[in-house]
């Protein structure tokens, strides 16, 4: 106590407590893609995408195999990730935003950039949000101290999504161009649009080249690097250098430059001398877009894939790479989510997160080491927030509206799944085992009440009166 006293009196001398208590803090960043499937690495069983960078990261850290976002689509992915909360907790569960949207993730909710920031950490965003382009609801209303990157996914156009192309993606893919002559996606510099429309030939590049002006701007102090690339979601789009006029190989190119660029920014971090001080988390927000075949990636061996809640929807890829702190050439199947980072995070620092926002992340710090994890359930929302089912240790268990013409409602269709041994979801038990589905339907029943009678607000745009 009396060396914390006297810590804390320097501290008050020389500059903030926050700051002078984290010096010795590691760093934290999050590379996070968007709709990247669960086979789209090397490392991750890959036989057409070769990703040296990325592979290297699993062979100095640890994969997870069994690694889930809170949803299958964007925005409400992105809110469980920063918030530790379900998408419904937070009011972000009813599909994606669009330039049109008057909502988003409310500036009251806490997150992982606001918590690291109240430790003294420098906090950036670059890349895609999707949480909110008014200004009420961007990144620095969020916890970061500057933002650089688009406001919505890359196939959105300002400011009302009207004017889009409905072209062919192999079309798209050859006309390299058509990112500039077609679409009207904004760049955004902290809350003002800086480039209209902003070329996604280089914006993977330049996403990267931000992050490293970051790391190395902060490599003396503690930093959080919240890294959401814009690729590979479709448009798909890549430098000179990395295209391929192939459209057979148009998503194979973007995730390569994807993994060149996090060789540029790990290898800025091992040249720095941080490797000992940094964690480094490479993942996804969700499963890949099948329909766009040759532009969109693999699931396998997972059923389906993005906007589903089968495991190809939400069973994602994660690597963990912390030199001499997580185990290096190791593989765990520990039951994890992107909930779990933030008071993951919050453990590994040592400090505690407020207790008046309720979340549902768990610290899964001691999935580093060991294949235990104390996540033993989630629950999985349909693309558009509709509650659809629960995995419990090993079983899984679904109940899906079934529709028929004009998408209208005929019932339900219920599936249970047991993942130890069939990853796939090719076996449906729900006649042999009904008491366990029973027991998961009610589980996931009282669990989604919870949730709904607990439920925050968005931030939401006030009408403007009429004159």
């Amino acid at each position: 106590m009396k060396s914390i006293a006297v810590l804390a009196a320097l501290c008050w001398s020389f500059g903030s407590l926050a700051s002078c208590l984290a010096a010795d803090q590691p760093n934290f960043i999050i590379i996070f893609t968007d709709d990247q499937g669960y086979n789209d690495l090397g490392c991750f069983g890959s036989k057409k995408i070769e990703t040296p960078n990325i592979d290297r990261l699993a062979r100095e850290g640890r994969k997870y195999t069994s690694f889930y976002t809170a949803c299958s689509v964007c925005s409400p992915s992105r809110a469980a990730l920063l918030t530790g909360s379900y998408p419904k907790r937070v009011g972000m569960h009813k599909h994606v935003l669009f330039p049109q949207s008057d909502y988003g993730l409310n500036p009251a909710e806490y997150t992982i950039a606001d918590h690291l920031k109240s430790q003294g950490y420098a906090t950036a965003c670059v890349g895609k949000w999707h949480l909110g382009h008014h200004p009420e609801t961007l990144p620095r209303a969020n916890g970061f101290d500057s933002y650089y990157g688009i406001p919505y996914s890359n196939d959105m156009n300002h400011p009302d999504n009207k004017g889009k192309p409905r072209l062919p993606s192999d079309e798209l893919w050859a006309n390299q161009a058509s990112a500039i002559e077609i679409w009207n996606t904004p760049l955004f510099e902290n809350e003002e649009i800086i480039e209209l429309p902003v070329d996604q030939r280089t914006i993977t590049r330049r996403y990267t080249d931000r992050a490293i002006d970051f790391v190395k701007s902060n490599q003396d102090k503690p930093f959080f690097l919240y890294l959401p690339h814009s690729m590979p979601h479709i448009p798909l789009y890549v430098p000179d250098d990395s295209y391929d006029p192939n459209p057979a190989n148009a998503y194979t190119c973007v995730i390569e430059h994807i993994d060149a660029e996090v060789g540029r920014l790990a290898d800025t971090v091992r040249d720095l001398g941080l490797s000992e001080k940094t964690y480094i988390i490479y993942t996804t927000d969700n499963g890949p877009w099948l329909q766009f075949k040759n532009h969109g990636g693999s699931a396998d061996p997972l059923r389906a894939g993005k906007g589903t809640t089968f495991e190809g929807g939400q069973r994602v890829p994660c690597v963990m790479w912390a030199p001499g702190r997580i185990p290096a050439g190791t593989t765990t199947d520990a039951f994890v989510t992107t909930m779990d980072l933030l008071p993951t995070i919050a453990s590994i620092t040592g400090s505690q997160l407020p207790s008046e926002k309720k979340i549902d992340g768990v610290d899964i710090s001691s999935t580093f080491e060991t294949d235990h994890s104390p996540r033993n359930e989630l629950i999985f929302y349909s693309a558009q927030g509709v509650l659809e089912g629960i995995r419990m240790g090993d079983w899984k268990y679904l109940s899906k509206v079934k529709t028929k013409g004009k998408n209208k409602p005929a019932g339900r269709e219920r599936f249970l799944f047991n993942l130890a041994k069939d990853i796939g979801e090719q076996e449906n038990l729900i006649e042999n085992e009904s008491a366990i589905a029973a027991k998961l339907d009610a589980r996931m029943v009282a669990a989604d009440e919870e949730i709904t009678g607990a439920a925050r607000l968005v931030w939401k745009r006030e009408a403007v009166p009429a004159n």
